[in-house]
This record gives structure tokens, C-alpha cells and sequence, in this order.
């Protein structure tokens, strides 16, 4: 399923056209929606990771994990992200370490 603005489409990710959107990333199969704990650094003003829509959620584009294809979201395989999105809660602390 791909998202759009949080809400399922209803479309599945290969009935969109190749490159759809410009970026080529879609929104796929889960979102974690993500709020920063630290004030200047992911929490309030322009960094808010919450209002910038900043996600962990899954991608078309499995094969170019690990490669720099977002403005900030963790891209994960599918079949990841279903397993952690049934592994946490909301309120549960997330640690995104490089």
C-alpha cells in the first residue's frame, strides 16, 4: 500500500508509474511517525522531526537501502517495517543511532 499524507491510496506501489513521485520514493507498506525528545536538535521550531513529517516507513526502492533518498525519513524493506511496526507502541522510545 503507499501512502500519501499518511492516508493509504489504495494503490499498491507498482501501479504507479516509474519515478512517481519526483523524488522516485514512495511511502510504503507502514509509518512510524517520529517526535524528537530534544529541544534544537529534533524538537520544536524548524528541526521538529514531528512537524516535518519525518517517518520511519518502508519503500519501493529496497534495492537502494542504505543510500540517501529522503529529506530525513528512515527507509526501511517492507518486510521490516511490518515487523517493527508490530513490535512497538505508541509512546515507546525509539533510538536511531548511525
Amino acid at each position: 500500500m503507499v501512502f500519501k499524507g499518511r492516508v493509504p491510496t489504495g494503490k499498491h506501489f507498482i501501479e504507479y508509474a516509474e519515478g512517481y513521485p519526483d523524488s522516485g520514493n514512495l511511502v510504503t507498506s507502514r509509518i512510524l511517525w517520529l517526535r524528537g525528545l530534544e529541544p534544537g536538535v529534533n524538537l520544536g521550531g524548524k528541526v521538529d522531526t514531528h512537524d516535518r513529517y519525518i517517518y520511519i516507513h518502508g519503500t519501493q526502492c529496497e534495492e537502494r537501502i542504505g543510500e540517501p533518498m529522503s529529506a530525513g525519513c528512515i527507509l526501511l524493506r517492507n518486510a521490516d517495517i511490518v515487523e517493527l511496526y508490530d513490535l512497538v507502541r505508541v509512546g515507546d522510545l525509539v533510538w536511531i543511532a548511525d
